[in-house]
């Protein structure tokens, strides 16, 4: 509706409600002088439109991005054009404390920004209009929901008992090694590793026990790997230890550190002190191995000549 003379019941209903719209409503002149600052405004920031009428917003709000905003704001005025910008952009512009009770789980108000020119007579754009829009909710239920994605996405990788990778993401990244070693010739070694004499822990102490060695077991593993290591849960109580960048002789002298680990450990498990031990078996790969699968064959192998040696060791296959 066009304001005119005949008209200030229209203008005083206009201004009642830029005032208790919900969305916040900022207009600056070039100087970026306060002009406008509605109730919204007000609500949030806790400053009335008396005390902010023709101050600079960047004395008042230090905190701004001063250099993004004077940008968006030049191109609005050049332009002649509105812009906007969402909170996957910019969370915020204003850092107002979030009031909203049932999705409070984030400190500050998430907002969408729309500025728009504003034309005097003239056609001149001489100030812009800042719209604060609060978004919390959209926001925080996006979140909410990619944090539950993440959270399925990881659980679908790792074994619960143990929080290692599950069978399928480690043998996954195994034919990734492999790939990656037929392409490039870097040193690689697989280790495929079994707790001793798991069953009679089982039939001794209860599976209870049982579970609590093979936390064990994966929390050692996991204390003995470098970071570029890679550790699963192969299934029951075996594991499979994928070590990039590393030869025979240096994959021998991780795995000789962690059968020593557990050898000299205790699990405290329903108030019994157990030991246990591991056996071990190492397979480099070489350009003879064709494929992952045979890798792992040949560290399965290994893994059986230390089972058939005496157990508590660690042997690698002759090549």
């Amino acid at each position: 509706m066009a304001l005119t003379a005949q008209s200030p019941r229209d203008f005083h209903w206009l201004v009642d409600m830029l005032e208790s719209v919900d969305i916040g409503l900022v207009v600056l002149d070039c100087e970026y002088r306060i002009e406008l600052w509605n109730g919204f405004m007000e609500n949030h920031s806790g400053l009335s439109s008396t005390h902010v009428r023709d101050q600079n917003l960047f004395s008042l709000f230090p905190e701004l991005p001063e250099q993004w905003l004077r940008r968006k704001v030049d191109t609005v005025v050049t332009l002649n054009t509105r812009t906007f910008t969402s909170w996957e952009q910019r969370p915020w512009l204003f850092r107002f404390r979030s009031t909203r009770p049932i999705t409070g789980t984030h400190d500050y108000m998430f907002q969408n920004l729309t500025i728009h020119p504003l034309a005097d007579p003239d056609g001149h754009i001489r100030r812009v209009c800042l719209m604060v829009y609060d978004v919390t909710d959209v926001a925080t239920s996006k979140l909410a929901l990619e944090q539950a994605n993440k959270q399925l996405s990881r659980l679908s990788r790792t074994d619960r008992l143990t929080g290692l990778l599950n069978r399928g993401s480690w043998e996954s990244l195994l034919h990734t090694e492999f790939a990656r070693y037929r392409r490039y010739r870097q040193p690689c070694t697989l280790v495929m590793l079994d707790i001793d004499h798991f069953k009679r822990i089982n039939d001794s102490h209860g599976h209870p026990a049982g579970d609590d060695v093979i936390r064990h077991a994966a929390a050692l593993i996991q204390g003995c790997l470098r970071d570029a290591d890679v550790a699963g849960r192969y299934g029951g109580e075996e594991f499979g230890l994928i070590l990039p960048q590393t030869d025979l002789e240096g994959a021998g002298v991780i795995s000789e550190r962690l059968r020593r680990a557990i050898a000299d450990a205790r699990v405290d498990t329903h108030g019994q002190l157990l030991r246990y031990t591991i056996s071990m078996g190492m397979a480099s790969l070489t350009p003879a191995t064709a494929t992952a699968q045979e890798w792992l064959e040949r560290a399965d192998r290994a893994l059986y000549q230390a089972k058939r040696e005496g157990r508590n060791r660690v042997c690698a296959l002759d090549d």
